[in-house]
């Protein structure tokens, strides 16, 4: 039995996030699919041309029906981040309370902020349906995290809040094995097990493609340049490589974010700015055309204990396109890289080591390079596959 299902989060398309690709998927297996999310801003915090207050707040994209609540766009600052952040959910509750709407489930999307999810719980509880939740970003830790904030007056009621999301939710789905740990001990012991490991998968476009030859060595990141992926560290490994002499390696930056401007300083005051080409932001689709312009692709967080537990979803993205992976993680990251036996991982803010690396990477034969890729790519097919994935979560809906 198909079913009409209710999307809320706070990123939809044209913002790249592998909600759009879900969404679209659920269309294709013949569910009717409503999102409820803001006007595009992310992560260059200013709407999207074409899109307002009073522009494009309902849409068609591929079969969903998308309408638009209206947020204040995130900006470059913390007031910006933190307004865009109460913005949505306000508008939200307004929505639900004349929303028409009579899905069958609701199914939420988060990343940050978490109470974007209290919009989707109030509406399921509303109408007595299930509610789903998938969990991208835990909090509070990520808030501590972003603000470096840890003062009780603020964490605590944080955590209630998100407590009393998962306690409203049908089931749960985290992003790692850790993340599902996390998320348990926030519940009471009657509900821990409505908890389980739902890992993100690479959109079809993700393949590999033929690798184009050019001169030298070249690394290449893909994605949002934020505090979080803590680039700061490649200016100092480059910086390394360069006084080792090696002068055939280069970095390729492929996105753009909140923290470009002071991640490009950072290159400048290393003396390294020759090393470095920035492509700006491109659409995912055209991803893999440029990984394949590379010899490897790059992985980094900011030292946090957070992201021991995360599994970024351009890993994934990295090993569907059979790139031999570098990168500068712990935890969860590095047991995947190392299990699949894909590249090389260094303790995240160690430079030297990540130098180490790259300077090891490059001077690799293109044969034992390949294999690296090619290790990845099998990894990713046996456990991130999109359509067993896609199955899996097919049960819960139609149950």
């Amino acid at each position: 039995m198909k079913k009409h299902i209710l999307i809320v989060c706070q990123y939809f398309y044209p913002e790249q996030f592998r909600i759009n690709d879900m969404a679209f998927e659920w269309v294709k297996r013949g569910h009717k699919v409503t999102v409820i999310t803001g006007i595009p801003n992310y992560p260059e915090g200013r709407f999207y041309p074409g899109y307002g207050l009073f522009k494009n707040k309902k849409e068609v994209i591929n079969g969903v029906e998308v309408y638009r609540l209206p947020l204040i766009p995130r900006g470059k600052g913390k007031i910006g981040l933190a307004l865009n952040y109460f913005s949505f959910p306000i508008s939200g509750f307004f929505w639900s309370i004349f929303s028409r709407l009579n899905p069958d489930l609701v199914f939420m999307f988060e990343t940050s902020p978490m109470n974007q999810c209290k919009v989707g719980v109030r509406f399921a509880k509303k109408r007595g349906i299930p509610c789903y939740l998938y969990v991208q970003d835990l909090w509070p830790e990520n808030v501590e995290m972003i603000t470096g904030i840890h003062s009780p007056i603020i964490i605590n009621p944080i955590t209630r809040m998100v407590e009393k999301i998962y306690r409203g939710c049908t089931h749960i789905w985290g992003t790692s094995p850790s993340f599902v740990t996390e998320i348990a001990k926030r519940l009471p012991a009657d509900q821990q097990d409505k908890v389980s490991f739902w890992p993100q998968y690479a959109e079809e476009f993700y393949e590999p493609r033929p690798r184009q030859a050019h001169e030298g060595f070249t690394l290449m990141f893909t994605g949002n340049i934020g505090q979080a992926q803590g680039l700061d560290i490649l200016p100092r490994a480059a910086a390394i490589i360069k006084s080792q002499g090696h002068s055939h390696i280069h970095f390729t930056i492929v996105g753009d974010g909140r923290a470009r401007t002071d991640f490009e300083k950072s290159i400048a005051d290393a003396g390294v700015t020759d090393m470095f080409t920035f492509t700006g932001r491109k659409m995912p689709q055209e991803i893999p055309n440029l990984l394949a312009t590379a010899d490897a692709a790059f992985i980094s967080f900011a030292d946090d204990e957070l992201f021991a537990k995360t599994i970024p979803a351009k890993l994934q993205s990295y090993m569907a396109c059979a790139m031999p992976i570098i990168a500068s993680a712990k935890g969860e990251t590095a047991r995947v890289i190392s299990e699949a036996q894909c590249g090389m991982c260094s303790d995240i803010g160690d430079e030297k080591a990540l130098a180490a690396n790259i300077i090891a990477m490059s001077a690799l034969t293109s044969e034992k390079q390949r294999e690296m890729g090619e290790n990845a790519h099998a990894y990713n097919m046996a456990h991130f596959n999109k359509k067993t994935l896609m199955d899996e979560m097919e049960k819960f809906i139609q149950n």
